[in-house]
């Protein structure tokens, strides 16, 4: 199961139905399933995401990278914002290919700066091949950048049980350690709460609520990683 999301058949659009547990209003799809609030309940982009790859342990170093460099691409905007621009993303920037990007040219960037299906932002940009040359860097050191990026972890999987959402944190001391990792070795936008997001993102952390569906399947899933 490493670095591959849950095969789940999406239930569709749900009902603007709630439910409240643990204190906290979850939305409830019209078969009954409850999901961490920020999910919603119409069946796009953000439940998609939600259902299938949000807290799932991941262990290819391309999705891995693919993760640290749109959760540096989010910084100051919200993450549906990304999740709208993802497919774009891999088209433009080789799938995440770290040798790919890593050699791409200064023409090749500024091209991507006028895309508007990307986030056309310069240091945002730019930060995508000199983190995909730092991540090359990485792996001739240790091997692959999974080992070294769920080093910075713990190496496994933190099992969360918050009830609220109010109760998860947006950085803790681990994703603050990962950062300034990550920042000694030339990576860019990675502070704590950036890392925080890759962290919950790749499952690291399972910071789904329990009374969420997916905190019992991520956990499964995190004991099998």
């Amino acid at each position: 199961m490493r670095g591959r999301p849950l095969e789940f058949d999406p239930m569709g659009p749900d009902q603007a139905t709630w439910d409240d547990t643990g204190g906290k209003l979850l939305p409830r799809s019209r078969t009954g399933v409850l999901r961490c609030d920020w999910a919603g309940a119409d069946g796009g982009l953000m439940q998609q995401y939600h259902d299938r790859e949000w807290g799932v342990p991941v262990h290819d170093d391309r999705r891995l990278f693919e993760f640290l460099c749109l959760e540096g691409a989010q910084a100051g905007l919200s993450w549906r914002t990304v999740l709208d621009k993802r497919a774009r993303y891999r088209e433009r920037f080789h799938d995440f290919d770290i040798s790919r990007l890593a050699g791409m040219s200064d023409a090749a960037l500024e091209d991507r700066l006028h895309d508007a299906g990307l986030i056309r932002n310069r240091r945002k940009i730019w930060s995508m091949r000199a983190n995909a040359r730092c991540a090359l860097a990485v792996r001739a050191e240790h091997g692959t950048l999974d080992a070294w990026l769920w080093s910075l972890a713990g190496d496994a999987p933190r099992i969360n049980h918050w009830t609220s959402a109010a109760q998860v944190p947006g950085w803790t001391p681990q994703s603050a350690h990962m950062g300034r990792a990550l920042r000694k070795n030339g990576f860019r936008f990675v502070g704590p709460t950036i890392c925080y997001a890759f962290m919950q993102a790749t499952g690291m952390v399972n910071d789904h609520v329990t009374g969420c569906f997916r905190h019992a399947e991520c956990t499964r899933l995190a004991s099998a990683a």
